[in-house]
C-alpha cells in the first residue's frame, strides 16, 4: 500500500490555505481573485507573507480579516503595476497606424483603458490621439481594480529621470512633437499638461466583479489577462464583449491572445504580432 507523500500533502495544505485566504478577500473586501493564474498568486502571495513577517498563508488571511492595512499591501503586491508611457513603442504606432483611421471616422469615439495602473498608457493614449486631432471628440476611460494608483494616476505626475527613456519611446512611437512641450519640471517629477486629462474619467473597475458600463469603440488591456486562469479570461472577454460598438478594436498585450478562447471567432486580426483585434460586425 502506497501513502501519499510529504511533499503532495504540503502542497495539498498550500492549496487550501490559499483557496480558504482568497475567500477570505472576496467575502470581506469584495476583490476576487479565485481565477487568477496559481502560480504567479501563489508567488505573490507568500511574498505578502513574509513581508509581514509571518510563517503560513493561514496567518496572512488572519491579519488581512482583522487589518484593512495589510489588505491595501496585499492589494498591491496582487495588483501589477508595471508600466510606462508608449511601453512596447511599436504597439503605440500600430495604434496611430491600423486603430486610429479607424476611429477617426466617428463623430465621438469612447475608449476604455482597463488596468490603466498609475496612468502611463492613458496619458501615452491622450498624447497620440491629440496629434491626430481626435483627442477633443474622445472621451478616455481609465480603470484600475487599485484605488491608490489610480490617486497616482490622476495627479499625471510622473518621476523626471524616466522622461528620456519616455521621450525614446514616445519617438518611437511615431511621436511628432518634442515630448518635453506635453510636461513641466516640478521638483524631481514631471507634471504632464492638465488638458491632457480633461476627457478622462478615472474610475475604480473590477473586471472580475464588475459588469459592462458603457459601449467603446477601442478597448485597451494590456499585460491584465496574461495573470487570469483561462475561465477568468473567457470572462472579462465576454465582459469586453458587451462593452464594446461593432466593429470595435481590442488591444491586448504581446502573451496575450484570444486565441484558445470561445471569442476568437468573434474578431478578425488587425496586428497579429501587436495583439489588435477587430470585432465582427
Amino acid at each position: 500500500m502506497t501513502h501519499p507523500s510529504a511533499d503532495s500533502h504540503a502542497a495539498a495544505r498550500e492549496d487550501l490555505e490559499i483557496d480558504l485566504l482568497l475567500e477570505a478577500i472576496h467575502r470581506r473586501y469584495a476583490y476576487d481573485f479565485r481565477g487568477y493564474a496559481r502560480a504567479s498568486l501563489r508567488r505573490r502571495l507568500w511574498h505578502r507573507v513574509h513581508g509581514e513577517g509571518l510563517r503560513t498563508l493561514s496567518g496572512l488571511q488572519e491579519q488581512v480579516l482583522h487589518d484593512p492595512a495589510c489588505m491595501e499591501r496585499v492589494l498591491r503586491d496582487l495588483s501589477i503595476n508595471v508600466t510606462e508611457m508608449f511601453r512596447d513603442p511599436s504597439f503605440h504606432r500600430a495604434l496611430r497606424e491600423r486603430v486610429f483611421p479607424l476611429l477617426r471616422t466617428y463623430p465621438f469615439i469612447r475608449v476604455w483603458n482597463a488596468g490603466c495602473s498609475t496612468g502611463e498608457e492613458i496619458y501615452s493614449l491622450a498624447i497620440a490621439l491629440r496629434e491626430e486631432g481626435l483627442l477633443e471628440r474622445t472621451r478616455l476611460y481609465a480603470t484600475d481594480i487599485n484605488d491608490a494608483v489610480l490617486v497616482r494616476a490622476k495627479a499625471g505626475s510622473f518621476p523626471l529621470e524616466r522622461m528620456q527613456l519616455y521621450t525614446e519611446n514616445y519617438l518611437r512611437a511615431g511621436g511628432r512633437e518634442a515630448f518635453s512641450s506635453y510636461y513641466a519640471a516640478d521638483g524631481d517629477h514631471a507634471r504632464f499638461d492638465p488638458a491632457l486629462r480633461e476627457g478622462i474619467v478615472f474610475a475604480q473597475h473590477n473586471l472580475v466583479t464588475d459588469g459592462s458600463f458603457n459601449e467603446f469603440h477601442l478597448i485597451v488591456c494590456r499585460n491584465v489577462m496574461i495573470y487570469f486562469g483561462l475561465p477568468l479570461q473567457e470572462a472579462v472577454l465576454q465582459l469586453f464583449d458587451e462593452s464594446m460598438t461593432r466593429f470595435a478594436v481590442l488591444a491586448l498585450g504581446r502573451k496575450e491572445s484570444i486565441g484558445r478562447t470561445s471569442h476568437a471567432e468573434r474578431y478578425e486580426t488587425l496586428d497579429p504580432a501587436e495583439k489588435i483585434f477587430r470585432r465582427r460586425g
